[in-house]
């Protein structure tokens, strides 16, 4: 039997912090210790964790595989966990309860799995363990921290199979090469360093991958309505930067450059993005820095993608 291969899928990471909230557990934690949590996770087994923050985002994703074969999916998740295999259990037995086809993971006790990431084709982590993003940011892997509490997700129409996602765009991605002009040298400089430079795409950043592969979705989904006029396309992607013009043709340029392509772009200008998230109503939004986020964060699932010299902690 000839191995299962992850070429050509958009996979994703996620841990099972992401994926369901572990509130209470993180607090037994907390206040017990490793043996004290080990011993609560085995005790409530078979209680089903609740949705956590990326769950919508994952449900909506993993639904895409009905535009191929059962036995060749587009979509593959992984879990990605600190936990053992004891107390993975917990979470596997609550994939499987919420109907979730999530059948692989990786627990490794206490240690952060995201090295793997590269063997298995990741384009994306998520992970509610900040230092375990960072870390594997770090290490130049496309790796997200979700914000938000779960109790703030809007209701889940199961009638509704749309898939929104939101992403800035330096930082995000690009690389963070214009975000040092503009932190150096202020608006006026990076206008003028990106009109003067609108020909010459960006580096990649960290999630350019992700989005080329959400684009191979998309075309499958194209390629479905040519063949089926009345399905309806589920999956839209939008750019949301504080970048305007002048410094809009470069970001433009970049994404075509890179054989990308988003369905919507707004650039704002210094504009707040919460109030355009709030509108968009994303299922995820990515961004570099959190003070875009602590708006958005209250109402939409969001990723802070911890990347370039800005996200450098120091000391």
């Amino acid at each position: 039997m000839a191995p299962y291969d992850l070429a050509g899928r958009l996979v994703v990471g996620i841990a099972s912090s992401a994926l369901f909230d572990l509130t209470e557990a993180d607090a037994v934690f907390r206040e017990e210790g490793e043996a004290g949590y080990r011993a609560y996770q085995e005790e409530h087994v078979d209680r089903t964790l609740e949705p956590g923050v990326a769950y919508p985002f994952i449900r909506r994703l993993l639904s895409l595989n009905d535009l191929g074969p059962v036995d060749d999916p587009l979509v593959e998740v992984i879990v990605l966990s600190r936990n053992d295999p004891d107390t993975g259990l917990r979470v596997m037995r609550s994939i499987q309860t919420h109907g979730l086809p999530i059948t692989r993971a990786i627990f490794m006790q206490g240690r952060s799995p995201h090295r793997f990431m590269p063997a298995l084709n990741m384009s994306l982590f998520l992970s509610a363990n900040e230092d375990d993003v960072r870390e594997a940011v770090a290490a130049g892997l496309p790796a997200g921290y979700v914000l938000g509490s779960s109790s703030a997700l809007s209701e889940d129409d199961a009638e509704d199979r749309d898939l929104r996602i939101a992403f800035d765009f330096d930082g995000v991605l690009a690389d963070d090469a214009a975000e040092q002009i503009y932190q150096t040298g202020g608006l006026d400089t990076f206008r003028s360093h990106e009109h003067t430079h609108a020909g010459t795409p960006h580096l990649p950043g960290p999630l350019r991958d992700f989005l080329a592969g959400v684009n191979r979705v998309q075309q499958r989904e194209e390629e479905r309505r040519r063949r089926d006029p009345d399905y309806r396309i589920r999956v839209h992607v939008s750019l949301v930067t504080a970048r305007n013009a002048p410094a809009h043709e470069r970001a433009v340029r970049s994404l075509k450059n890179w054989g990308v392509t988003v369905n919507d772009a707004f650039f704002l200008g210094g504009i707040d993005k919460g109030a355009i998230i709030g509108v968009l109503k994303p299922h995820i939004f990515f961004d570099d820095q959190m003070s875009h986020l602590a708006g958005p964060s209250r109402n939409t699932p969001s990723v802070h993608v911890p990347f370039g010299k800005a996200n450098e902690r120091l000391g």
